[in-house]
């Protein structure tokens, strides 16, 4: 069984709400940092088209309005 450490965004800082990635098995593995007993499991090519629609802000109609300051 092959695995990688799991990483995080260096955006994360020390902050402990952020999502991490490895490689497992020929798949990625994603879980939240603060509840890591749950792990999404994705194939690579599955994995870089999420990337690439999140890079192109194809999800931001799912975030609620901007935080007033």
């Amino acid at each position: 069984m092959s695995k990688s450490d799991w990483q995080k965004s260096s955006y994360s800082g020390a902050s402990n709400e952020c999502v991490e990635v490895r490689t497992a098995n020929g798949l990625v593995e994603l879980r939240e940092s603060d509840n890591g007993d749950i792990i999404l499991r994705i194939t690579p090519s599955k994995f870089a088209a999420f990337l690439q629609d999140a890079k192109a802000s194809d999800f931001d109609h799912h975030a609620g309005p901007p935080p007033v300051r």
